[in-house]
C-alpha cells in the first residue's frame, strides 16, 4: 500500500481497498491524470445508504447511477464496439521462397469477429466499471471486453470498481423488508473482490492494466 500512496489520494484509503494489475495506477497517474482524478474524485463522493443495499435489481440499483451523476457530465460515456475481421491470403512468388506477391489471391471477412462488447463508462483510453451485485461470471465479460478494447487500441488501461470483503459484516448485520439478512442477497458467487482478484492474478484481462477497486463499509452511510 505504500506504493500506492504516490498514486491515490490519501483520504480514499479510508473508503476502498486497491489492486494494482499491471502497472495501472502508474500509467493513470502519468499518462491520463485527469481522468484519473476524476474517478478519484467520483470515488470520493460515493455514498451508499441502508436503502440502497436493500434494493433489489443489481446493478441497476440507484449504486450504479451514483457514478452516472458525476462522470456524465464530464463527458464518460458507455461505449458498446462491434467488429469484423478481414483475413487477406498471399500466394508465395514462384521464383523467390520467402517472398510473397503484393495483391492477394482471395479473403474472407468473418463477421461479428468482435461482437458487442461494452463498456459502462470510457473517456479517452481510459476505462471504468462498476460490478455491484451480479453473477461473478460478469467479470469474465467485463475483462473480456477490456482487453479487446485494448487489444484494438482504444484503451490503454481500465478500471473495475466492486465490493470488497469487509462489507459482509453489514450484510450480516441488515435485514431486507422480509426479514431476511442480506447475505443472502449478496452471496459468495456475484461481484465482490475475492472473485475479481484470482481472475486478474491468472490474467484474465490479458496485457490490458487493470486497477481493482472494492468498495469498503465506510462507504456505507452510518458504518
Amino acid at each position: 500500500m505504500e506504493q500506492m500512496k504516490a498514486y491515490i489520494e490519501e483520504d480514499l484509503f479510508e473508503k476502498f481497498e486497491f489492486q494494482n494489475y499491471g502497472h495501472a495506477l502508474e500509467i493513470l497517474s502519468e499518462a491520463f491524470p485527469a481522468e484519473w482524478n476524476e474517478i478519484q474524485e467520483a470515488l470520493r463522493q460515493l455514498v451508499i445508504t441502508v436503502d440502497d443495499l436493500k434494493a433489489a435489481g443489481g446493478n441497476e440499483t440507484a449504486i450504479p447511477k451514483k457514478f452516472d451523476d458525476v462522470l456524465y457530465p464530464l463527458g464518460w460515456r458507455e461505449i458498446k464496439i462491434t467488429g469484423d475481421l478481414l483475413v487477406k491470403m498471399y500466394p508465395r512468388r514462384a521464383d523467390q521462397r520467402g517472398r510473397f506477391a503484393d495483391e492477394p489471391f482471395d479473403q474472407k471477412t468473418i463477421e461479428g469477429y468482435i461482437d458487442g462488447h461494452n463498456i459502462d463508462f470510457i473517456k479517452g483510453k481510459v476505462a471504468f466499471d462498476l460490478e455491484w451485485n451480479s453473477k461473478d461470471q460478469t467479470f469474465d465479460r467485463d475483462l473480456l471486453a477490456m482487453r479487446t478494447y485494448f487489444d484494438c487500441g482504444l484503451i490503454e488501461v481500465g478500471i473495475i470498481v466492486t465490493r470488497a470483503e469487509e462489507l459482509n459484516d453489514i450484510f450480516r448485520e441488515i435485514a431486507d423488508d422480509n426479514g431476511k439478512a442480506l447475505i443472502r442477497k449478496y452471496g459468495a458467487s456475484t461481484t465482490w473482490m475475492g472473485k475479481l482478484e484470482y481472475r486478474l492474478k491468472s490474467r484474465r484481462n490479458g496485457g490490458c492494466p487493470i486497477l481493482a477497486v472494492g468498495i469498503k463499509k465506510t462507504c456505507v452511510e452510518g458504518y
